[in-house]
């Protein structure tokens, strides 16, 4: 292949060898690739890019491509939601390289199972808070195994021991400092040399880290500002149509009636797709597919879910709740502790099903060909995007080009394939590529969302106020049995019981089971956590109850309970004391504390309250501990406490999705309401360092928030609300 044909987004080709590609500039999906850039840059279709450079470039292993130019590429194994992983994980494999950060520049990794997957879940995919821990080794070792190649290579020319060289910001010195080569001329004699395997590969030592630790500039802030960064619904491609769809608005629903002469006669429409599930309007740019979606005037037959309530489903939680369920852990003789206790406190509390939210709505472009079929989206799980759309269109694996893209917020929602599914059906009608884009109703209404749960709770205390038993019911959806069967053994889903399980507190007899109940006509999955979003609101609200009940202060019980856990006790003492628990405030003002371990994290969150006469709550601050072990960049980690404890509050105080006939009741952010700028609080991050590997951060905040405004609540009013978004008519003042 003699040139590389780059297109553009006006369609124009440009043709230019390879060698010009690698060593000049251009422009692949509106993300430049520049040789000699000063600042990391991205591209939009990796598989392209290392399939056109690999021959010219040292490629180590499946992360690093390095071009004679002196280019280093980091095949990026996760996706960026906002998150800040291209930063973080840029910082892991720069700091073994010995390059700066600058220097690196960031392609998508392919669906490639084998070189890419996510190994604390098991397939490739970006979510469990897991991006840093997962690629924590990983890539350090595949950093080293390539600084140790390129210094080899560097010690054969100049006919040395390796030992005496060195390398810095790419640059490879002999022991006097006289003779260097920089990375780009050694990368041809690296790629001869035979690759050590990784784990041979020594380590820097944290004490010798320059880079992690520090607070780095995230490299996607440049191309989000100026517009250059390219989302799926970004998406543009020669001869591209658009399509506007509706979805029966009940799960299992069909098209009744559809007007497709009205609708082809609105100008610029092309065609009408009626799938039976979703009629989609094609056509020449979205106005006219709106128009022209608006003029099918469609009908719709419900199907078998067409009576389904909200109030049906909590009567069926209610009911198999009071069933035994599957043991998640059972130690000491609860029966006999709960009948000698001399006193019991007992609970219901209940959660609602969320939608995600996410302000890119789903979207996905496809080009589906006869050979091939080209998929332009933004997707958390590129390798079960790949295997369901082969299924669907009878291709090989190989022949599903996955062109994956930055994601304007995922929070789980992209871990599903589904809109990717709509899109190739839509698509196998459609000559050319078609975009099909989500209206913010369509986004809201058919989303799959975080599942309802119902907690049966029952403690009893000893004189002295400490639990002496303790037991905890669990009911709701299994995500895990449809999304990893494997995962669930006998009937038990070990998210759904995440931090319920293994709370963080002393307790000598204890029983927690799971009763897996699936809602009719509700689809569910993941959010930003499943599990502990629930549990913990669920179990720092009661372990509140329990210390009202024994009427000692709610930080000084909890630390009574969390002698033997001085990483959680930690946290809990830090965040109290930062917040100044204890001092005096105004009336109906209150502190309430949560503290939780999740996702490989110990975190703490206060919040100050103050709730109005008319019963508005308003939070008035937030101060956060965390102990995420070893930092990689304190400002991505303090980010991403801000945004996640903002996600759980929106919640707390405004999420639920309910259903009325088989219809989700809310369309829009009128109805699904995130939280508005004059809601915000103050969210103080505090972060204890330590040489723990590092954990998880992106959903622990969100777990933990919604018990410490509960428990500020209680403290303002005294009044214990149990069931979420909080109810704010039960806390109006009487007088």
């Amino acid at each position: 292949m003699d040139k590389l044909v780059l297109r553009k987004q006006n369609g124009d080709e440009t043709a230019m060898s390879r060698r010009t590609f690698i060593h000049g500039t251009g422009l692949l999906l509106g993300f430049a690739l520049v040789g000699a850039s000063t600042e990391p840059v991205f591209a939009a279709a990796a598989s392209q890019v290392i399939d056109d450079e690999v021959t010219d470039a040292f490629a180590p292993n499946g992360f690093i491509r390095i071009s004679p130019t002196g280019v280093v590429t980091l095949i990026m194994p996760m996706v960026e939601m906002g998150q800040g992983v291209y930063t973080s994980l840029s910082m892991l494999l720069a700091e073994e390289m010995e390059v700066k950060l600058d220097q690196i520049q960031v392609q998508h990794a392919p669906p490639n199972e084998a070189l890419y997957v996510n190994s604390l879940i098991g397939i490739q995919n970006t979510g469990g808070s897991a991006s840093v821990r997962a690629f924590w080794t990983p890539l350090r070792q595949a950093g080293a195994v390539a600084r140790t190649l390129l210094i080899a290579a560097a010690a054969s020319q100049w006919n040395v021991d390796p030992a005496t060289c060195l390398a810095d910001d790419g640059v490879v010195f002999d022991s006097s400092g006289s003779k260097y080569l920089s990375y780009g001329e050694l990368a041809e004699a690296a790629a001869k040399m035979p690759v050590p395997p990784a784990a041979t590969v020594k380590l820097k030592d944290p004490k010798d880290f320059t880079l992690i630790g520090t607070r780095a500039k995230r490299i996607d802030s440049p191309i989000k500002v100026d517009g250059r960064a390219h989302y799926g619904i970004d998406s543009r491609q020669p001869g591209m149509k658009f399509a506007a769809i509706a979805i029966s608005p009940v799960l299992g629903g069909k098209a009744n009636s559809v007007d497709e002469k009205a609708a082809l006669e609105v100008k610029g429409v092309r065609q009408v797709v009626n799938i039976g599930e979703v009629v989609a309007v094609v056509a020449d740019h979205t106005g006219a597919a709106k128009k022209g979606l608006e003029a099918a005037a469609i009908t719709w037959d419900d199907g078998p879910n067409g009576k389904v309530n909200s109030a049906d489903i909590v009567k069926q939680l209610e009911q198999e709740s009071q069933k035994p369920g599957t043991v998640a852990r059972s130690v000491g003789d609860v029966v006999k502790a709960l009948a000698g206790a001399a006193q019991r406190v007992e609970a219901i509390y209940q959660v609602p099903f969320l939608a995600h939210a996410a302000m890119e709505p789903m979207n996905c472009t496809v080009h589906l060909q006869k050979d091939r079929c080209d998929i332009w989206v933004g997707t958390q799980a590129p390798t079960i995007t790949q295997s369901q759309v082969a299924q669907l269109t009878g291709l090989p694996k190989d022949a599903i080009k996955i062109h994956n893209h930055l994601i304007g917020g995922g929070f789980g929602r992209r871990l599903e394939p589904d809109g990717t599914i709509l899109a190739v059906k839509i698509a196998k009608h459609v000559d050319g590529p078609v975009k099909v884009i989500y209206s913010r109703e369509e986004d809201i209404q058919h989303d799959m969302y975080r599942p309802y749960y119902l907690d049966r709770l029952s403690a009893g205390l000893d004189e002295s106020g400490k639990p002496v038993a303790w037991t905890h019911r669990i009911a709701g959806s299994s995500v895990m049995a449809r999304y990893y069967p494997p995962y669930v053994k006998d009937g038990l889903d070990p998210d759904a019981v995440e931090g319920a399980a293994e709370p963080p507190y002393a307790l000598p007899n204890i029983h927690v089971d799971y009763v897996r109940v699936e809602p009719q006509g509700v689809r569910t999955s993941w959010w930003r956590g499943v599990g502990p979003t629930h549990n913990i609101f669920v179990i720092e609200s009661f372990i509140d109850e329990l210390a009202y009940a024994a009427k000692q202060d709610p930080v000084a019980y909890r630390q009574g309970l969390l002698a033997h856990n001085p990483r959680a006790l930690a946290v809990l003492s830090h965040a109290a004391e930062k917040a100044g628990w204890g001092t005096p405030l105004p009336p109906r003002h209150g502190r309430g504390i949560s503290v939780q371990f999740a996702y490989g994290s110990y975190t703490s969150q206060v919040a100050e309250v103050e709730v109005a006469p008319d019963g508005s709550v308003k939070v008035k601050r937030i101060v956060c501990a965390i102990d995420c072990g070893m930092h990689v960049n304190p400002d991505t980690i303090e980010a991403q406490i801000q945004g996640g404890t903002l996600f759980g509050l929106t919640a707390a105080l405004h999420g639920s999705i309910t259903f009325k006939d088989g219809r989700v009741e809310q369309g829009n952010f009128d109805t699904y309401l995130p939280m508005r700028i004059d809601e915000v609080p103050v969210v103080e991050t505090h972060l204890i360092q330590n040489l723990e590997a590092p954990g998880g951060v992106g959903e622990a905040p969100t777990a933990v928030v919604s018990a410490a405004v509960n428990n500020a609540i209680f403290a303002a009013t005294g009044k214990r609300l149990r069931n979420l978004p909080f109810d704010t008519n039960s806390l109006r003042s009487s007088s």
